[in-house]
């Protein structure tokens, strides 16, 4: 499998937000997708270097797309705190 493009997981994270704002989400249903969203990224890779994923969770973390929570979560599963 090919590894996981570091836009195509940031898009992820942004339309998780789009539908949680639009009330389409319940707290369950963002989580669970979050679980799987990252479980790909550590099955099949990330296709970037660990500044740069570390760098795009920060800006989403300034833009919004992601809580503090979520941001640590992400990075305790990847491996990067």
């Amino acid at each position: 499998m090919a590894p996981v493009s570091l836009e195509r997981f940031v898009k992820q994270l942004a339309q998780l937000k789009q539908e949680m704002d639009e009330g389409k989400l319940q707290s369950s249903e963002y989580d669970q997708r979050l679980a799987r969203a990252i479980r790909e990224l550590r099955e099949q890779k990330l296709d970037a270097d660990r500044a740069a994923v570390s760098q795009a969770l920060a800006d989403a973390l300034r833009s919004g797309l992601i809580t503090p929570a979520v941001k640590a979560h992400i990075e305790k599963r990847l491996g990067l705190s």
